[in-house]
């Protein structure tokens, strides 16, 4: 099923939540809903669930007005953060609460429901443990029953906020992988909120990068990574260099440094920030006749199978930070206070973003 949000705004006071947020959801994606703490990615998840309210705007399930229908029409499946789930339940009758509360003439017979439930089960991996309590379970295991429990009354839509928040990295990260698995099954279409950036760029189909209310950008892992529309996404999408630069008329001059920008052909003269990830910077112990940017060795810290060396330009004292692999750290032989150039195999310049 698509989703769509038209001009939806919601304020609390003085504080907008969405200010004229206006996105397309497409059938059978898993979207990620980005964006840092107050960025309105919960407040738009529950909306479009319904367990909240819109000041204005509109809803829409498969091209029809859905902003006035309740949570229960919408057939939505909402996953929380903390569980949510009945304690004094077992994980089976936890899974098949949604069921057994439906009205009468549209609940399923017992053994449909027992036969639902133990599919569920099947499906996301806890077989055997149907009659233990949720107080018996790994956080890992809560958070399966809880997506069992949202999945059991074949919801249209599947809604998750921040499902694995409360886990600790090693748990998270196994889920991930595991809901993506789980998502390539089902395909229902599913939005999940997150702050966590690898997160979305590892599982999701769609991004949507979100803040201060308004969406940044809407596009696939890969084009809002390497294609970010503004300083706001590039800067958030991980951790980033940043230089100071001038640009005109289509070139960038970054210290002794000076690149193509053909985005700003028509700049005259003006202040601009160039970003390069870490990963991006090649560094050469001679000045070649592409250039670099200046600079002197401060600390070389290796970190598993990468080796991050810090670096501060020599014009203006700005500091920065690159990764060689191990093996290419070993060859260069680097030592700290040695001069060295540092050459971006990828810059993305903002003029207009100049202020952070």
């Amino acid at each position: 099923m698509s989703i769509e949000v038209r001009n939806l705004s919601r304020r609390f006071g003085a504080f907008a939540a969405l200010d004229d947020v206006s996105a397309v959801f497409p059938s059978g994606k898993l979207v990620a809903l980005l964006g840092p703490s107050g960025s309105g990615k919960t407040t738009l998840l529950r909306i479009i669930a319904g367990l909240e309210s819109a000041d204005t705007g509109t809803v829409l399930f498969e091209g029809k007005d859905a902003t006035a229908r309740s949570a229960r029409d919408r057939r939505v499946g909402f996953v929380f953060q903390h569980y949510a789930l009945f304690r004094h339940m077992s994980v089976f009758e936890n899974i098949a609460f949604g069921l057994r509360v439906k009205p009468r003439r549209e609940r399923p017979p017992e053994e449909k429901i027992r036969s639902r439930v133990h599919e569920l089960l099947g499906l996301v991996q806890l077989e055997g443990l149907a009659g233990r309590l949720p107080g018996q379970l790994s956080g890992g295991q809560r958070q399966r029953v809880a997506l069992a429990r949202a999945l059991a009354v074949d919801p249209s839509v599947l809604l998750l906020d921040e499902p694995f928040g409360a886990l600790d990295a090693r748990v998270r990260e196994e889920l991930r992988r595991w809901l993506r698995r789980l998502h390539d099954e089902i395909h229902v279409t599913s939005l999940f909120v997150t702050h966590d950036v690898e997160e979305a760029l590892e599982v999701a189909d769609v991004v949507v990068v979100m803040n201060h209310g308004r969406i940044e950008q809407v596009g696939t892992p890969d084009e809002v990574y390497e294609r970010p529309v503004n300083a706001f996404v590039c800067n958030f999408l991980g951790h980033v260099n940043l230089f100071h630069a001038r640009v005109h008329e289509g070139r960038a001059q970054i210290g002794t440094l000076e690149v193509e920008a053909p985005a700003h052909a028509a700049a005259r003269d003006r202040q601009a920030i160039a970003y390069a990830r870490p990963h991006e910077l090649d560094i050469e112990r001679t000045r070649t006749s592409e250039s670099g940017i200046e600079s002197t060795v401060v600390q070389i810290l290796p970190v598993g199978p990468i080796v991050r060396v810090g670096l501060r330009r020599s014009d203006t004292g700005e500091p920065f930070e690159a990764e060689l692999g191990k093996e290419s750290a070993r060859r260069l032989g680097l030592t700290v206070g040695e001069r060295v150039f540092a050459r971006p195999s990828n810059l993305r310049i903002f003029a207009e973003d100049y202020v952070i």
